[in-house]
């Protein structure tokens, strides 16, 4: 459909340029023809935001923005391929820009509270969050809530927040793998265990959930893999975090013993829980 709507633009374009001669009357028509691009571009910035090496996608809306430098989505397309560059500072630089423009939206917020909390900034952070009407709901928005509530140990709060930003999304493994962290942190390990066990049922891919589970786990002394699905070299992994917990907590033969295990099952050489039984080997010789 786009075809027709293109045609009679460049129709429109050389009638009113005709008998425009010279270098002026090429710079009119390159003017004008960016104009007639723009929706050949916005699926171009789409595609430079999901495929490629994101530092090419960042010179591409550096690029883009010379020449639009009023176009909101080409400052949004800036912002996020600097994130996911991750080129942190420059992306919370792009991200205000983006805020400062007339035409930004509560979501340009919530991408900014993104990035404040990549570089570390919680108060400005929650600062991008209150600034958003508590009307707007949205999985990002209360996930980022979350996280802020963690921060200020407001455990309350993030146990609210993670339930609704769970509620908001098909996808919900992430936000339980959070969540079981948070509790994780807090001590409440079997509260933990049970968000994590949550987490891998709806997404049994998801290795960091059964890595947290089994540091739960560990946790609480129980030192035996869940029955979960796992590949060998995950169930080796696995065993090599549960030894870890096991020394942490000071069964240290336990340990050294899953440590073995590790070892043994994992397909190739699995030189860092060689390495962990060495090191133990070696201070229990000194």
């Amino acid at each position: 459909m786009r075809h027709p709507v293109t045609a009679t633009a460049f129709a429109v374009v050389f009638g009113t340029l005709a008998g425009c001669g010279g270098t002026s009357g090429e710079d009119a028509v390159e003017r004008s023809l960016r104009g007639v691009n723009v929706v050949d571009e916005t699926n171009l910035n789409d595609v430079m935001l999901t495929v490629g090496d994101p530092n090419e996608a960042v010179s591409y809306f550096q690029r883009t923005l010379t020449d639009n430098p009023d176009r909101i989505d080409v400052r949004r397309g800036l912002a996020k391929s600097l994130v996911r560059a991750r080129r942190i500072p420059e992306a919370r630089a792009a991200w205000e820009a983006v805020i400062a423009h007339e035409d930004a939206t509560h979501e340009d917020h919530v991408d900014l509270a993104d990035t404040l909390i990549r570089a570390g900034d919680w108060d400005g952070a929650e600062a991008a969050l209150n600034g958003i009407p508590p009307t707007y709901e949205t999985h990002a928005r209360y996930r980022l809530e979350a996280m802020v509530a963690d921060s200020n140990q407001e455990w309350g709060k993030a146990d609210s927040f993670y339930e609704i930003a769970a509620g908001l999304t098909d996808t919900p493994a992430p936000v339980l793998n959070n969540w079981g962290y948070s509790k994780l942190t807090r001590g409440e390990a079997q509260a933990a265990e049970r968000l994590f066990a949550d987490a891998i049922r709806l997404d049994g891919t998801m290795f960091t959930a059964k890595n947290n589970l089994v540091m739960a786990r560990g946790a609480q002394g129980d030192y035996t893999l869940p029955v979960i699905p796992m590949s060998q070299t995950e169930r080796a992994q696995l065993l090599h975090t549960l030894g870890l917990a096991a020394i942490k907590r000071g069964d240290v033969q336990t340990g050294k013993s899953l440590l073995r295990d590790a070892i043994e099952t994992h397909p190739q050489h699995f030189d860092a829980a060689a390495r962990s039984l060495a090191a133990l080997d070696g201070n229990l010789a000194n």
